[in-house]
């Protein structure tokens, strides 16, 4: 006998589908905005409890098939022994006994991802059992609806999940499970002979509005954005934001580079400490693959154990100039840094866990076997921080290796021609690879390329990342700046890379017992930074800082007579020796002018010549008389002249207050009176000593603005600028006095 099946049985299949499917849109989102993987496998438990909760009637079964489902997902995951066998239920019973402890000291983040699965398998477990009871028995889906709405609306607003086609699945289920809804609750006032005849008259118009709704939606114009976008200011407010890869990230280090741009708000949260010599860069990685949009890396990482935690690599050659220090790195519980941070030069690596380190030597990368459970391992670094001659950079004359020219020279082919052309242009009559570095380094600063981390734009498709900062926007952060120095580097078929870590941070405020030289340095996130390592084949590879504001801490020198210390502000003296030139020049006129054309030894014509030249004697004599006056005269008041000099430039430098110019200019005149900044002395203790020696405070607080102009907010000290005015006019009044 054929059994019927109702129209209570069909709607309430269809009302449990509708309700996995806007379900299932919840759990879409997962793999762009967290860390999960294999979504589809927690997608089709889900469907496996939907319908067993649909189908069968008895408890156990329920949970016999339920927890079976979740035992062959986790061992299909995670287990690599065979099933139920005794190796297999020993690794699941060590396993939950390792996180169970952790969950009861309250050690969350150190839960395995087996145990992570196992709870989220757990919760979609109950969900569907809440579902099921919610549509089939309270009868509450439109009040789903409305979370799942209000859910993808806080997903496409807040994260980097674009939500428009979930929004329009959305609307489409719920409107026919909706309308379905409302055809059973009225075809139950109906006769049963007559509801078939009612389906097509009542689904219909359903089936029509919604179809023309849903094309309504999708085409019609639509209003730009009428309200600011709140999420710059409820992340920067907050101090955090949700995820760090959409069009307004927060600042810090990530492991993605493929697709570069957009903007950024600062984030100051700690993320490691470190005792170290100086304000040195930490690096993590560098990336070899330009793609026209950012960087990837040509080959996958290969990580290799360090044995005692000596490093088998350098970036540089043996022939390098080093100088040996020690550095320790203490990361920050609240800001988890995936990767070891180290200095240039680095040797050796060791912790006081007794943690073991593993490297990548082609992109540079260091980890520790407990990354994943304990991202805040301290460590200590040996280095020998390298000093490069500029004069054995220029020498630099031979061939790069064959597999440095393949990995660093790649360009994509849809590069436009004018980054090259421009290239070619700011390296013209520069003959040496060091040189030209130089010349594309500096070319940013000089030419109106303008350092800001809001409203960077994101190259559209068919776009090129450097060519739209090169002549479009002008406008980026360290980024922009680094790649489009390292493609342009490339396109003179000069090898170079991108590199990634932080600046140096600032010194803390509480020092503690300290080694001479040695401090505390603080580094947030607002240190994260990208910069450039140039190949020259005798040397290795060597760093250049083109980004506008920053400076290179690395050591570079001259080797002359005397070892001329080029690194930092070097104060331009040109205009200084062009006048002595120009002075010596005329003196040297003026003597072979006042020089006799002949020995007037002869006996014979004497008186004749002193009758005829004693009128010129006069008017030389007196010539050099005034000369010798006046002479006198600059040589006493040249203290005084200079003085002039400086304050008059000083005059058109305050009008303006440009930071860096004023404080390359205070550094000028410091030099000038004798205080000179040493090598390899940073600015704080330079400040420090120059306050000491003239019984001043004020340059102290110069250099905290100054840094704070360069590292931090560069448009907050507008705000300030009387004050600074004042402090750099106190310091002016003070080295002149």
């Amino acid at each position: 006998m054929k059994k019927n099946i109702s129209l209570e049985s069909v709607s309430s299949f269809i009302l449990l589908l509708a309700g996995f499917l806007l379900f299932w849109e919840w759990l879409r989102p997962l793999e762009q905005i967290t860390d999960t993987g294999n979504v589809h496998l927690f997608v089709i438990y889900t469907a496996i409890c939907f319908v067993t909760s649909f189908l069968t009637r008895n408890g156990w079964a329920k949970f016999v098939i339920k927890s079976v489902s979740l035992l062959f997902i986790l061992d299909y995951l995670f287990l690599d022994a065979t099933l139920l066998s005794r190796e297999w239920i020993q690794t699941l019973t060590l396993e939950l006994r390792y996180n169970l402890g952790m969950v009861w000291k309250n050690d969350w983040v150190l839960m395995t991802s087996f145990f992570r699965s196992f709870l989220f398998l757990l919760l979609l477990w109950l969900m569907s059992y809440l579902l099921h009871y919610w549509f089939m028995v309270a009868n509450k889906f439109f009040l789903f609806v409305v979370l799942t709405f209000v859910y993808l609306a806080v997903l496409d607003t807040f994260t980097i999940y674009d939500g428009q086609a979930a929004m329009i699945r959305t609307f489409v289920i719920s409107f026919l499970v909706l309308g379905l809804s409302r055809y059973v609750k009225l075809m139950n006032n109906v006769d049963t002979t007559h509801r078939k005849k009612h389906v097509w008259s009542w689904m219909t118009p359903v089936l029509a509005i919604v179809l023309f709704a849903t094309i309504l939606g999708i085409y019609s114009p639509k209003l730009n954005p009428q309200w600011p976008d709140p999420v710059p200011f409820i992340q920067s407010t907050a101090g955090h934001v949700g995820f760090s890869d959409g069009p307004v990230q927060k600042v810090g280090y990530g492991e993605d580079d493929s697709h570069l741009g957009g903007s950024f708000v600062q984030d100051d949260s700690p993320v490691f400490e470190a005792i170290a010599h100086d304000d040195i860069y930490w690096r993590i990685e560098s990336k070899d693959l330009y793609t026209g949009k950012g960087w990837e890396r040509s080959t996958e990482l290969d990580f290799q154990e360090l044995t005692n935690g000596n490093l088998g690599w350098s970036t540089f050659s043996q022939q390098v100039e080093t100088t040996s220090y020690n550095a320790e790195v203490r990361p920050v519980n609240q800001n988890q840094l995936p990767k070891v941070v180290y200095p240039y030069g680095i040797n050796r690596i060791t912790s006081l866990d007794q943690g073991q380190f593993f490297t990548d030597s082609e992109f540079g990368m260091i980890e520790s076997e407990s990354s994943e459970q304990n991202q805040n391992l301290s460590y200590t670094i040996e280095y020998d921080a390298p000093s490069y001659a500029i004069n054995e950079l220029r020498d630099n004359s031979g061939d790069d290796p064959a597999g440095i020219k393949e990995q660093y020279l790649q360009l994509p082919d849809s590069l436009p021609e004018r980054v090259s052309e421009l290239a070619l242009e700011i390296t013209a009559g520069e003959d040496t690879r060091y040189d030209k570095a130089q010349a594309i380094e500096s070319y940013f600063s000089t030419n109106g390329y303008v350092y800001q981390i809001e409203d960077v734009s994101v190259p559209e498709e068919g776009e090129d990342y450097v060519d739209q900062f090169l002549f479009e926007t002008k406008v980026g952060y360290c980024d922009n700046f680094s790649t489009s120095m390292v493609v342009m580097l490339r396109a003179l078929d000069i090898p170079a890379r991108w590199v990634k870590g932080f600046t140096g941070g600032v010194e803390a405020a509480d020092q503690p017992p300290l080694p001479d030289d040695y401090s505390l340095y603080e580094v947030t996130n607002n240190n994260a930074h990208s910069w450039v390592e140039v190949y020259f084949p005798e040397t290795g590879w060597v760093p250049f800082e083109p980004t506008s504001g920053f400076t290179n801490p690395t050591d570079f020198y001259l080797e002359t007579s005397g070892d001329v210390n080029t690194e930092d502000y070097m104060i331009d003296e040109e205009e200084t020796e062009e006048e002595t030139e120009q002075e010596s020049s005329d003196v040297e006129q003026e003597n072979e002018q006042l020089n006799p054309a002949e020995d007037e030894s002869e006996v014979g014509g004497a008186n004749n010549e002193e009758k005829g030249n004693g009128g010129n004697y006069y008017w030389i004599g007196a010539v050099l008389l005034i000369l010798a006056i006046l002479a006198t005269i600059i040589y006493r008041k040249r203290t005084e002249l200079r003085d002039w000099y400086l304050l008059k430039k000083w005059d058109r430098l305050k009008q303006r207050l440009e930071i860096e110019a004023s404080y390359v200019y205070l550094l000028e005149i410091l030099e000038k009176r004798g205080m000179p900044r040493t090598k390899g002395q940073t600015l704080r203790q330079y400040a420090k000593e120059v306050d000491r020696r003239l019984g001043t405070s004020e340059m102290y607080d110069i250099t905290l603005a100054y840094e704070e102009y360069l590292y931090r907010d560069q448009t907050s000290l507008a705000k300030d600028n009387k004050r600074l005015q004042g402090l750099f006019q106190q310091m002016i009044d003070q080295i002149l006095a």
